[in-house]
């Protein structure tokens, strides 16, 4: 309950050990509260969650405060703080075994038996090559080797995301919770994480706004509608033409209740006052009141029409770019490009994250100097939306100030409904801009942009932050607007049917390629992006990383056997050590006289422990020996 409002009612749903689960509805409808509540961070109004005992949550919500005074890899590797005091709990039984003399007491044993637990469950939970994990997941969302032991601190907040997201996936729960997890990822990141959570063990319960992303991984999707849960077996796509039938279905029960209310209304009405009619009327009165009345859910976001605010044309040529190259120190990120944008022109730029996308994008804008010669045309007026774009919102304004004071013309009429079609419902447009999330300041960027009179549209990652209905708005507008686009995105559901040029970002250079997203595709021999990612890699780098990342399930697991051999070697050693001084000991005391039957059955016991030692350390020595050679 929020104040007097349910924002889920009487909900009741389960999710088992495979589940692959996406979570949709409206803004607002209760998807990230739902998750909270699920995570254990939020507790119900009414009813409980069940969780088994011992069940590990893996939540990464859209918005975290971020820890500071750690390198990268050092965050990452706080996914594994119980493996360490796992570890602390080996070395003190170990040192316990060490000063311990009843070799054949059951307390011994059982000592040696915990000793031998704890040891399995460090190498079951892949703590036996944590840095390993750490750079294959790491490297897997999208950073180089070079930037794992720099500042956390030195990092966008979309970076400090993944460094969220990779520190989930290193703990390896039974459960993921991901609010958004695509966000912040470039389409390479995003197939690698694909990957990974396919092949998940566990359980996965996500909200996206990327259609490929859950078509990929869901098989299941739970709609919350008026409060209410709609759980569908079919993955996102089949579960959109389902929806519109029971839709449909549940319109048409409406209408025919409402039908029905009328009619009893206007009975009531006609012989409220009649004597002869007070017991019928009663009954309607009656029926009225035990009536459960039905609501169907309004589509409203789907019949707002956005349009860009026109803008004086610009010449022919808009963009033309001759030998463009720019470098970070001795790292060169965009090598002799040639690029031609003409008026009109609708263009993606595509490549993997670090290729140079965003990077000429701030070229074009005048923001990054370069070398080699860009001009811009007659009369072009650009509007950029960047990702830090929420940045430059003045705080102190509210959300209708913000637009208010762009918005000119006939277009002022439609900003309640423009805001409304972005996510800021009703009295949201009166919270200050300081008070928004960095998700709501990007979606007011966006409005903010659209209703500025521009003929060139640089947009770097414009449908973060915006839910699938807002996104179809967005790009209904982009399709409609008569100036030119230049879009940087990863996701592939927005960009078809949308753009009719692709640059293609590899190796320093840039590809040109005439179609859309599809045409893109068919000349890459490819039928989506994911089989793309896969056969053509940028650079060598990026090969060894993909070859490392297939081999490394079969390397971890060989590593993992020969440090449990070795683990057991050590083992025995410090063992057969303590032994042979105790048994040194007591020979001393033998061989000065004193041959008293107690000392003799040390020695006795000791000897033949000693024994089963020696075999054991042989035995472990030979599969030792069988392991390495495998490397």
């Amino acid at each position: 309950m929020f104040g007097g409002f349910a924002l889920l009612d009487s909900v009741s749903f389960l999710i088992n050990k495979r589940d692959r689960v996406g979570l949709t509805g409206k803004n607002g409808a209760g998807k990230s509260t739902l998750l909270k509540i699920i995570a254990g961070e939020q507790e119900p109004s009414l009813g409980s969650v069940s969780r088994p005992a011992g069940l590990k949550i893996g939540y990464l919500p859209q918005v975290k405060v971020y820890a500071e005074g750690r390198s990268v890899r050092e965050e990452a590797a706080t996914a594994f703080a119980g493996i360490q005091a796992l570890r602390a709990e080996i070395e003190r039984l170990q040192q316990e075994l060490a000063e311990r003399e009843d070799y054949e007491s059951e307390a011994y044993m059982t000592l040696i038996e915990r000793l031998n637990h704890q040891t399995d469950q460090l190498q079951l939970s892949g703590g036996d090559d944590m840095e390993g994990e750490i750079e294959v997941i790491l490297k897997g969302l999208g950073f180089r080797r070079e930037d794992l032991n720099r500042p956390c601190e030195e990092f966008s907040g979309g970076w400090r995301m993944r460094v969220e997201l990779a520190k989930i996936l290193l703990a390896r729960p039974d459960l993921f919770l991901l609010d958004e997890p695509t966000n912040h990822l470039d389409i390479e990141s995003i197939t690698w994480l694909e990957s990974f959570l396919q092949g998940y063990p566990g359980a996965v319960l996500l909200v996206s706004h990327d259609r490929a992303f859950l078509d990929n991984i869901t098989t299941r999707t739970v709609e919350i509608s008026l409060g209410k849960i709609y759980d569908y077996r079919v993955p996102y796509s089949r579960f959109v033409a389902l929806r519109a039938e029971r839709v449909e279905q549940q319109r048409r029960a409406y209408e025919n209740q409402q039908k029905q209310i009328k009619e009893t209304e206007d009975f009531i009405e006609r012989f409220r006052y009649k004597a002869t009619k007070a017991v019928q009327v009663q009954s309607r009165i009656k029926q009225l009141d035990k009536l459960e009345r039905l609501e169907v859910e309004e589509e409203d976001a789907r019949h707002v029409r956005v349009r860009f605010q026109p803008a004086a044309r610009s010449g022919e040529m808009v963009v033309s770019g001759r030998g463009i190259t720019k470098a970070y120190g001795d790292h060169v990120v965009l090598r002799e490009v040639d690029l031609e944008i003409l008026r009109g022109e609708k263009v993606a730029f595509v490549g993997r994250n670090g290729e140079g996308k965003t990077t000429l994008v701030r070229v074009i804008t005048g923001e990054l100097p370069h070398e080699g010669e860009l001009k811009t045309g007659h009369n072009v007026r650009v509007g950029y939306f960047a990702q830090n774009q929420a940045d430059l919102l003045d705080p102190s304004l509210t959300v209708l100030e913000t637009v208010d004071r762009v918005a000119t013309g006939e277009i002022r009429k439609k900003i309640r409904d423009i805001l409304g079609a972005f996510l800021f419902p009703g009295d949201d447009v009166e919270k200050r801009v300081k008070v928004l999330s960095g998700g709501e300041r990007s979606r007011l960027a966006m409005v903010k942009l659209l209703l500025e009179p521009y003929n060139v549209l640089l947009l770097d990652e414009p449908t973060n932050h915006l839910d699938l209905r807002t996104k179809d708005i967005l790009k209904e507008a982009l399709r409609s607007f008569e100036g030119t686009v230049i879009v940087v995105s990863h996701d592939r559901d927005f960009l078809a049917g949308l753009v009719d040029k692709v640059y293609e970002f590899s190796g320093g250079g840039i590809k040109e390629y005439l179609g859309g997203v599809a045409r893109f595709l068919e000349a890459k021999k490819v039928e989506c992006f994911r089989e793309y990612e896969r056969r053509h890699p940028a650079t060598r780098a990026s090969r060894e990383e993909e070859v490392e990342a297939r081999d490394f399930e079969e390397r971890k697991q060989l590593n993992r056997e020969i440090k449990r051999a070795g683990s057991r070697i050590e083992k025995l050693e410090a063992e057969i050590a303590t032994l042979e001084a105790r048994i040194g000991e007591i020979e001393r005391s033998l061989a000065g006289g004193d041959a008293g039957e107690e000392l003799l059955g040390r020695h006795e016991t000791a000897t033949a422990r000693l024994q089963r030692c020696m075999e054991e350390w042989t035995g472990e020595h030979e599969a030792l020996d069988k392991l390495t050679k495998k490397i």
